[in-house]
């Protein structure tokens, strides 16, 4: 294109009256780099989306490929799609309507990825993808938060029965008899063998040991039978921990104890989800997928949780309002490159490994916690103003929009291979 014809473009209809060539080039450049500059991610730094990209493949639809997990949150006056009233399954600290929470906005969002549309749950449709499998959470209770919201979200086709094999709370199962599908809670906060040491620990939130090569054997010896493991682990370790390895004593986190190298939240991290996806690949008999549902920051403001934190606002954030860095950055980092490992290794068993990325959605959603309505104002509690789990309904019910979504995906790949092994014989 002649100078006079891209001039001609930007509103200059006298050739006599043209821009110097040196402007226009200037002009060119600009719009170069303003195009190939991402900014549909204004939350990370260009730096930072570099790093992420190295682990994260879109998501195709079509011939169009999208990344669900980013984008912005926007207004959807449809929701909720069930009430603290009507679904049973929501636990008491995370039920902040029940206990007075005052503003009922933070219901009325939707995600929408920056290139396609994330379609809102549909239950009748998640229920026909399971129908006669499993799916296991496997995690803290951040986790079995997402399992009570997948309860709810079925509500509105079956609720489900008890058929826990315990008594105990934090080992539960539920089975959809009409679709033969079952969901199962397994508490594990670490992943990896634990010990509390001390109730009060050097900051009066327990001291624990960690064996961070022994995964725990109550989540890994029940995993063989499940179709689908949805992992995730996170704010525990931001209590004092011991770290062992081979049996011996290699470091520590925050434990204060003389002659011991601190080694950072990181070092942990990184050794359980190491641990906990070797034992994955290592299981004999599954043969399902696994899904790693990424780390959700908390967001106290103005202390920490123990120290007057606390979470008022109403309302999301705009993804150029706060920055993805510091501790959050390097977690949900170190998430993705084991899980990069781990998938590698898996491929080779014939394993299937895909991430939930939560991340990036719920950083916006600091209006989402019970706060201080996860309870009656009288009662003593351990958390006062919970800014760890999310509200029910809230914006957790998109976790299970994501997976639906994922699940479509997968469904259709299968359904693809079978067509062309039909095809082929």
């Amino acid at each position: 294109m002649k100078f006079q014809d891209i001039e001609l473009l930007f509103g200059n209809k006298n050739p006599k009256q043209m821009l110097p060539k040196v402007t226009v080039l200037a002009i060119l450049l600009a719009i170069l780099i303003f195009t190939i500059t991402p900014l549909c991610y204004p939350l990370f730094s260009y730096s930072s989306l570099l790093k992420i990209n190295k682990y994260k493949q879109p998501s195709k639809y079509g011939e169009k490929k999208c990344d669900i997990f980013s984008g912005e949150w926007v207004p959807n006056p449809k929701a909720p799609y069930y009430t603290n009233t009507t679904c049973w399954a929501i636990h008491e600290h995370q039920n902040c309507m029940k206990y007075g929470r005052p503003d009922s906005e933070f219901m009325k969002w939707r995600w929408k990825p920056y290139e396609c549309e994330l379609p809102i749950f549909n239950p009748f449709q998640f229920l026909e993808i399971v129908r006669g499998k499993s799916m296991a959470f496997v995690g803290d209770s951040v986790g079995r938060n997402h399992m009570q919201s997948l309860i709810c979200l079925l509500s509105r086709v079956e609720w489900p029965i008890n058929v826990s094999p315990t008594t105990n709370d934090y080992f539960r199962q539920w089975r959809y008899p009409s679709y033969n599908f079952t969901i199962a809670a397994y508490w594990t906060p670490y992943l990896v063998k634990s010990k509390m040491v001390d109730s009060i620990g050097p900051s009066h939130n327990g001291l624990f040991n960690l064996y961070l090569d022994q995964v725990d054997k109550a989540w890994t010896t029940q995993m063989d039978d499940f179709d689908y493991i949805i992992i995730n682990a996170g704010h525990w370790f931001f209590r004092p921990m011991i770290f062992y390895e081979k049996q011996n004593l290699v470091g520590c986190c925050d434990c204060l104890l003389k002659n011991v190298t601190d080694l950072t939240i990181y070092h942990g991290y990184r050794k359980v989800f190491r641990t906990a996806f070797k034992a994955i690949n290592s299981l004999q008999n599954f043969k399902g997928v696994t899904f790693l549902r990424t780390f959700a920051p908390s967001h106290f403001e103005n202390g920490t949780w123990n120290k007057g934190g606390q979470c008022v606002r109403t309302k999301p954030f705009k993804s150029n309002e706060i920055e993805f860095e510091g501790t959050n950055l390097k977690l949900y980092m170190i998430q993705l490159e084991e899980f990069k490992i781990a998938k590698k290794e898996g491929s080779k068993k014939g394993l299937k490994f895909q991430l939930l990325d939560t991340t990036q959605a719920m950083l916006l959603r600091p209006d989402g916690h019970p706060s201080k309505y996860g309870h009656w104002p009288h009662e003593n509690v351990t958390l006062y103003n919970d800014c760890v789990h999310w509200c029910l309904p809230g914006p957790i019910d998109t976790w299970n929009d994501f997976l639906l979504q994922m699940l479509k995906m997968e469904d259709m790949k299968f359904s693809s291979g079978e067509r062309l092994h039909a095809q082929t014989n």
